[in-house]
C-alpha cells in the first residue's frame, strides 16, 4: 500500500467517524464542528502523537536495546538533570532542568514585557495622530525584525560585537581599559539572543489585542472621572490578560526549544535542547537518555500551560460585540508613555546594532577579524548569476537552498494558519466532550523540541505504510504541525475578546457554522491570521533543529545550507545569505500586511473620516 494511499483512507475514516458522531448527537449535532474536530486530532495523533511516543518509547530500553523500564528511573535521577551545584559556590553547575526553567521563565516574562512596552508605544506613545502612525509604522517595523532573522545570525551578531575580540569589546578595552571577557558566553548571551527572537512574537499577539479593545469602555471609566492610571489598570490591563498569558506561554516553551541560540551562546550554561541534540547526534548516541531530556521538557511546558489557565481563570474578556463604536482609546499617563516611548527606542538601537553587523559582515572581507575591506566575492558566490548558452544561469552555491525553502514555506504557511484558526474556533467558540484533551493534542508540538521531532520523524516515517523521508512532503508535515500552536494560541487571544452574540446573531439568521465562521469571525481575526502567516513563513525559512535530519541533497534548506557555512567557517558567506533572507521576508511580510489589511476600532483620528477603500470594523463593547 502507498504512502498516498495509506493517508487518503485515514482521511476518509476520519471524516466519516465525524459525520457518524454528529448523527449520534456529540458535538451538538453539529457536522462541521465534529468534522473539525476529528480530522485535526486524527492528523495530530499521526504526525505529533505517533512519531513522538515512537521516539520516546526508546526510554524504556537499555543501552544493550533489552526492555528496562526500570532505567527511566535512573536516568531520570541523574544529578547533571536536577543538580543544584551552582547554589554551592562559584566554578559549579546545576543541571540542565534547572537551568532551562531559569532562562525560560527570564525570557517569557522579559519577552512578554518589552512585547507589551513596544504595542503600547507603536498604537498610543504620541498625542498627535499623524506623529503616531509614523512612530507606530517604525516600531512595527523594527519590532517583528528579528522574527525574519535565520537562526545562528542573532548570535553571531552578539559574538561580533560583545565577544573577547569583538568590535564593542575591542573598543571599550582600547577606550576605557575595560578587560576583555566572555560575559557574553553563558546566560547573559543566550537571554539576549532569545530576546531578539522573542519579543516580536509577543509584540504582534498584544499589539493586535491592544487594537481589538473597545475604546468605549475605556470612555466610560473616564466618564465616570477615572484617572488615566486607573483606566489602565483596572480596564486596558484586564483585558490584555488573554494575550499576557500567551505571550509568555510561547515565550516561555520558545525558549526552551530553541536550539541555535544556546548551540553558539550558551557555553558551560547547557539546557535542555542542546543536550537532547548531543544525545541523539553527537558521540555518545544514547536515544534512551534523549527521550527522558525530552519527557522533563514536556512537563515544563505543561506546567505552565495550567499556571496560563489558572492565571485566567474563568473572567470573561470580551471587547468586541455588534455595536457601532466612534470612541477613541484612552491616552496613557504621561510617565508610562514616556517610559515606554524611551525603552522602545533604546531597544530598537540595540536591535538596529546588531542588524548593522549582519547588514556589513556579508559585504567585508572578515568583519570577524576586523577586515573591513569591502568584498561582494560572499554574495556572488551564494547568489551568482551568469547567462549561459541556454539562457540565464543561476550559479551561486545557495541558489538550490533558497528556492526549496521558498517552496517549503510558501505551502506550509497557509496550511498552519487554517489548522491553528480552526482549531483555535472549535476551542474557543463551542462546547463538547474532550474539549480540554483536544486543547492539550493541539499545544504538545511545541512542547518537544525540534530536535527530537527531526529524529521522531526520521523513526516513524522511514518504513511503510507511511514512508515520507527523503521527499518535501515530510518537510512540509513537519512545519505546519510544529507551528500550528502559534496559530491556535494567536486565534484564542483574539477570539476571548469577540462576543460570542456575533455568532448567536448568526445562527437566528438561519446561517450554518461554516457560514458564520466565513462571513462573521474571520474577518474578526485579521491581526490573528496575519500573526500565524507571518510566523508559520518566517518560522519554516529559519527553522533548523526539526528539518536538520530530514533534509536531502536534492531538499535542502536555507537554514542547513548556513550551519555548513557556519561550522567551515564561512561566516561571511552565512552572514550574506541571512541578508538576502531578512530582505526577502521583510517583503513578504510586507506584501502580507497590504493583503489582509488591518482591525480597527473606533475613529481613525479625530475629526478625520476613514480613507477611501479602507476595511474598518466598529464595534463596541457593552
Amino acid at each position: 500500500m502507498t504512502t498516498a494511499l495509506t493517508l487518503a483512507l485515514v482521511v476518509v475514516a476520519a471524516l466519516l467517524l465525524a459525520q457518524w458522531l454528529a448523527r449520534r448527537g456529540a458535538f451538538g449535532a453539529d457536522r462541521t464542528v465534529a468534522t473539525l474536530v476529528v480530522l485535526i486530532a486524527t492528523l495530530l495523533l499521526l504526525f505529533i502523537f505517533y512519531p513522538v511516543g515512537r521516539s520516546l518509547g526508546a526510554a524504556l530500553f537499555d543501552d544493550a536495546g533489552a526492555f528496562a523500564p526500570w532505567v527511566v528511573l535512573q536516568r531520570l535521577a541523574a544529578p547533571d538533570i536536577w543538580g543544584l551545584g551552582c547554589l554551592a559556590g562559584e566554578g559549579a553547575h546545576c543541571g540542565v532542568a534547572i537551568n532551562s526553567i531559569v532562562l525560560a521563565t527570564i525570557v517569557g516574562l522579559l519577552s512578554t514585557l518589552l512585547g507589551l512596552v513596544l504595542a503600547l508605544a507603536a498604537q498610543r506613545g504620541h498625542r498627535d495622530p499623524e506623529a503616531q502612525r509614523r512612530q507606530g509604522a517604525l516600531f512595527r517595523l523594527m519590532a517583528v525584525l528579528p522574527i525574519v532573522t535565520p537562526p545562528f545570525v542573532i548570535a553571531l551578531a552578539l559574538v561580533v560585537l560583545f565577544g573577547r575580540t569583538g568590535l564593542v569589546t575591542g573598543w571599550l578595552s582600547s577606550v576605557f581599559e575595560i578587560p576583555r571577557s566572555r560575559w557574553i558566553y553563558g546566560l547573559t548571551g543566550v537571554t539576549l539572543a532569545q530576546l531578539l527572537s522573542f519579543t516580536p512574537i509577543a509584540f504582534m499577539m498584544l499589539h493586535a489585542a491592544l487594537a481589538a479593545i473597545s475604546p468605549s469602555l475605556e470612555e466610560a471609566a473616564q466618564t465616570l472621572r477615572a484617572s488615566r492610571w486607573r483606566v489602565m489598570r483596572t480596564v486596558t490591563w484586564p483585558l490584555l490578560r488573554p494575550a499576557l498569558a500567551n505571550a509568555f506561554l510561547l515565550g516561555f516553551v520558545e525558549s526552551m526549544a530553541d536550539f541555535a541560540n544556546p548551540i553558539v551562546l550558551a557555553g558551560n550554561y547547557e539546557v535542555l535542547s542542546t543536550k537532547i541534540f548531543f544525545a541523539v547526534a553527537g558521540a555518545q548516541l544514547d536515544p534512551g537518555r534523549a527521550a527522558v531530556l525530552a519527557a522533563v521538557l514536556l512537563v515544563f511546558t505543561l506546567a505552565a500551560f495550567a499556571l496560563q489557565q489558572r492565571w485566567l481563570g474563568r473572567a470573561s474578556y470580551v471587547s468586541v460585540t455588534g455595536k457601532g463604536d466612534s470612541g477613541l482609546p484612552a491616552v496613557l499617563p504621561d510617565a508610562l508613555r514616556l517610559g515606554c516611548v524611551g525603552l522602545s527606542w533604546l531597544w530598537i538601537g540595540f536591535t538596529l546594532a546588531c542588524y548593522a553587523v549582519i547588514a556589513v559582515g556579508g559585504f567585508v572581507k572578515d568583519i570577524g577579524r576586523g577586515d573591513m575591506a569591502l568584498s561582494l566575492k560572499h554574495l556572488g558566490a551564494g547568489f551568482g548569476i551568469d547567462w549561459g548558452p541556454h539562457g540565464l544561469l543561476f550559479s551561486g552555491s545557495a541558489w538550490d537552498s533558497f528556492f526549496t525553502t521558498v517552496m517549503v514555506a510558501g505551502i506550509s504557511a497557509p496550511l498552519t494558519a487554517l489548522v491553528g484558526l480552526l482549531s483555535a474556533y472549535v476551542i474557543t467558540r463551542h462546547r463538547y466532550a474532550g474539549r480540554g484533551i483536544f486543547e492539550f493534542m493541539t499545544l504538545v508540538a511545541f512542547a518537544v523540541p525540534g530536535t527530537v521531532i527531526g529524529v521522531a520523524y526520521i523513526v516513524a516515517f522511514n518504513v511503510p505504510p507511511l514512508e515520507l523521508t527523503g521527499g518535501l512532503a515530510i518537510l512540509v508535515i513537519c512545519f505546519v504541525f510544529r507551528n500550528m500552536p502559534v496559530g491556535v494560541r494567536a486565534g484564542v487571544a483574539a477570539l476571548a475578546q469577540i462576543d460570542r452574540s456575533l455568532d448567536e446573531a448568526s445562527s437566528t439568521l438561519r446561517a450554518g457554522t461554516l457560514q458564520t465562521l466565513r462571513r462573521v469571525v474571520l474577518p474578526l481575526l485579521r491581526p490573528a491570521i496575519v500573526t500565524t502567516l507571518v510566523f508559520s513563513f518566517t518560522h519554516a525559512m529559519t527553522a533548523v533543529s526539526a528539518v536538520i535530519f530530514l533534509v536531502t541533497a536534492k531538499y535542502n534548506l536555507a537554514t542547513v545550507y548556513i550551519i555548513g557555512r557556519v561550522e567551515a567557517g564561512e561566516y561571511p558567506l552565512a552572514i550574506a545569505y541571512s541578508t538576502v533572507l531578512i530582505v526577502f521576508m521583510l517583503a513578504v511580510l510586507l506584501a502580507v500586511q497590504a493583503l489582509t489589511g488591518e482591525t480597527r476600532i473606533g475613529r481613525r483620528q479625530r475629526g478625520a473620516e476613514p480613507a477611501a477603500g479602507a476595511r474598518d470594523v466598529l464595534v463596541t463593547g457593552h
